[in-house]
């Protein structure tokens, strides 16, 4: 059995933090960053931009396979 470990995804438009948090509960990006960006409207915007730079900053790169 494998383990699942969240990381950022090469899938990006940023940094990768929705599409990995997408490809770790093996959802559709997209429905993750839309969902992420009216979250983050709906609480006045700063603490979801907080939260984002700051999942940036802890979650790794994924390894890509050379």
């Amino acid at each position: 059995m494998e383990t699942k470990k969240l990381t950022r995804s090469n899938d990006k438009l940023l940094a990768g933090v929705c599409a990995g948090i997408a490809e770790y509960f093996d959802i559709d990006p997209t429905l993750v960053r839309v969902s992420y960006v009216a979250l983050s409207f709906f609480f006045a915007g700063f603490p979801g931009l907080l939260l984002y730079i700051i999942l940036m900053i802890i979650m790794p790169q994924k390894e890509t396979m050379e």
